[in-house]
């Protein structure tokens, strides 16, 4: 049991480079970092795989890695992702189709409920020659009485 914690424990966050997967020169690893940024990790949902401590993280940053070292440039990097992905890959999604809706939904709610309020607020103005009649009290008291009655 004591064996299994320290192993679970000493492997915490423990993820090598794949075997052979020598660091890059460092202006393409600060490239590898950036691209790592720009995509979402599968595991963890709200963290690029350039910060996630996955495993699965690590492989993808290593296949990153590769692509900058064949040559290939940031967008082929990216549309490579999202071949295999989908859009939910890239941790801002292009703003184009459905997904420019759910961009501008939140702008065109704002929209619609700033107007609302504002249209509720604004009262018609009363003409000013116009003679206000008081209700007359004996009308209301006598539909009172009968109401009662019946």
């Amino acid at each position: 049991m004591i064996g299994l914690i320290l192993s679970l424990v000493l492997t915490q966050g423990y993820a090598p480079l794949r075997q052979g997967q020598d660091p890059l020169d460092q202006e393409r690893e600060a490239r590898v970092q950036l691209v790592g940024k720009k995509l979402r990790c599968a595991v963890c949902q709200g963290v690029s795989i350039a910060d996630s401590p996955a495993s699965m993280a690590r492989a993808q940053l290593d296949k990153v890695r590769e692509l900058v070292a064949e040559g290939k440039s940031d967008q082929e990097i990216y549309d490579y992702f999202v071949e295999r992905y989908g859009e939910w890959a890239l941790m801002e999604p292009k703003k184009s189709g459905i997904t420019l809706g759910l961009w501008l939904a939140p702008v065109l709610m704002l929209v619609i409920g700033v107007l609302l309020i504002v249209g509720s607020t604004k009262k018609p103005a009363k003409p000013v020659d116009a003679p206000v009649e008081p209700a007359a009290p004996d009308d209301y008291l006598a539909k009172v009485r009968a109401d009662l009655e019946k």
